[in-house]
């Protein structure tokens, strides 16, 4: 990191509403509209929730596991996790579903917890092939399971908004690791399990 950027001021509320008067402006209409006045600061607020990923660590909220199983050795899915995240690329939405599956060694973590973590990394800026690797590589680390399989569905707006236009078209990404990607039983158990 070069001193510049370990200077460099952080960026408060008010530029972000003065970056948002800008937008608007350069869309065509006046920030100072009846209708629009309160609008820079609502988008900074929405903003602020929308990219709290960048505030969290999603590996802490899998620090927290249970070991009394009861013998417990077969697949956890969860699936249909809301993902909702931007594109890197145009900071439009993109929105879908996870689907993540593990098949644990010796603990297991509360399903909450799988949740938080989607929603950890995609409240961030990003491309969904990095955030299906960020989940599934995560869990890994983590609870160290025999095998991990994150599979995520998602519409992206910067393609049915804008560009080529085509509504109701979804991207599919997938991670699996470990007996979930080796075990051809595994893999297609997982895969069942989350309608693949």
């Amino acid at each position: 990191m070069d001193d510049q950027t370990k200077t460099k001021r952080p960026v408060t509320q008010a530029d972000a509403e003065a970056a948002v008067r800008v937008l608007i402006e350069w869309a065509g209409d006046d920030p100072e509209r009846e209708g629009l006045r309160d609008t820079p600061a609502r988008v900074a607020r929405s903003y602020s929730q929308l990219f709290a990923g960048y505030d969290e660590d999603p590996r802490q909220y899998l620090e927290r596991t249970f070991q009394e199983t009861g013998g417990y050795d077969e697949l956890i899915v969860l699936s249909n996790v809301r993902v909702v995240s931007f594109c890197e690329h145009h900071m439009l939405p993109v929105i879908g579903k996870a689907h993540i599956g593990y098949l644990p060694r010796d603990r297991v973590v509360g399903i909450s917890k799988l949740a938080r973590v989607v929603q950890g990394f995609s409240r961030r800026l990003q491309i969904q092939e990095k955030l299906t690797l960020d989940i599934a590589e995560t869990i890994q680390d983590v609870l160290n399971p025999l095998g991990v399989g994150v599979l995520i569905e998602a519409e992206h707006s910067c393609m049915t908004l804008r560009g080529v236009n085509t509504p109701g078209s979804r991207l599919s990404t997938s991670r699996l690791l470990g007996v979930i990607r080796d075990d051809p039983r595994t893999r297609g158990e997982f895969l069942r399990a989350v309608g693949g």
